[in-house]
């Protein structure tokens, strides 16, 4: 079984619990206009040119994002770092993209987790068939699970897709049972405004207290160098780092609502 990888990050610290190593695959059926990954969209391998300088001359290189790679061959990653996962807590988290997309090679690399005695987190966003969901979620540990508005038409033009499908697979993992924590990006003009974060905490207790936590995810706009190597159109430029403040602001919302939250994952 294979599955296309764009990037695999070791040493993760804000992906789940302890130290991490993150495995992002290719392909997502969103397209947030604050994508920080646009190189994740697509599901296939592309090459965009890479510009590098030094001093007064200026060097182009052909660079290729995505490559096949076999669960043996991830897993032979996973494995060096097994040391440093097991003894911090930590684990491995599937990221993208969106890694559902891949759900059998996904499934194929929880499976081979597990057997490892790996511990397991899939960060989603949620937009997939339940039955795909319902086929990933007993092989995984902990799903992060991103929210990002209540407003489905708001939702629809920031990110290509109404919200109705992840709303209700949050449900279906909170009615099994699966533990789950909540990641919202928080983008100032966009979701930050205290009526969004007021509907999602009146969504969230609706569900009864299953949500293990609130991880706020603050927009930032190092992205913006990637858009320009990819030649695609980035509409996020001015948008600048939501002030301090304002997180903290957010943070206590949800922490006088009753949940445990973070600033940053």
């Amino acid at each position: 079984m294979t599955g296309i990888l764009f990037d695999i990050k070791r040493f993760a610290v804000h992906d789940g619990p302890g130290i991490r190593t993150t495995v992002f695959l290719k392909g997502c059926p969103l397209k947030c206009l604050w994508c920080h990954n646009p190189e994740s969209i697509s599901p296939q391998p592309c090459t965009i040119e890479k510009i590098s300088r030094i001093g007064e001359q200026t060097f182009r290189n052909d660079e290729v994002v995505g490559q096949l790679k076999s669960v043996n061959e991830v897993m032979e990653i996973l494995e060096k770092e097994w040391i440093f996962m097991d003894e911090s807590g930590g684990g491995v988290t599937f990221s993208g993209g969106e890694p559902l997309l891949q759900h059998e090679f996904l499934a194929e690399l929880l499976i081979a987790c597990k057997q490892r005695g790996m511990h397991t987190a899939v960060d989603t966003c949620g937009f997939t068939s339940s039955e795909v969901l319902l086929k990933i979620a007993p092989l995984t540990d902990l799903f992060l699970y991103d929210l990002k508005m209540m407003n489905s038409e708001k939702h629809k033009f920031c990110t290509g897709a109404d919200n109705q499908l992840i709303l209700e697979n949050l449900q279906k993992l909170v009615s099994e049972n699966y533990k789950i924590r909540i990641r919202i990006p928080v983008i100032p003009e966009i979701n930050d405004a205290p009526e969004n974060i007021s509907e999602i905490i009146l969504f969230l207790k609706s569900l009864n207290g299953q949500v293990e936590g609130v991880d706020l995810l603050p927009f930032h706009n190092t992205a913006s160098g990637k858009y320009k190597r990819f030649e695609i159109n980035y509409t996020m430029n001015e948008t600048r780092k939501p002030e301090a403040s304002v997180m903290d602001a957010i943070k206590k919302q949800f922490e006088e609502a009753g949940f445990e939250v973070k600033i940053g994952g």
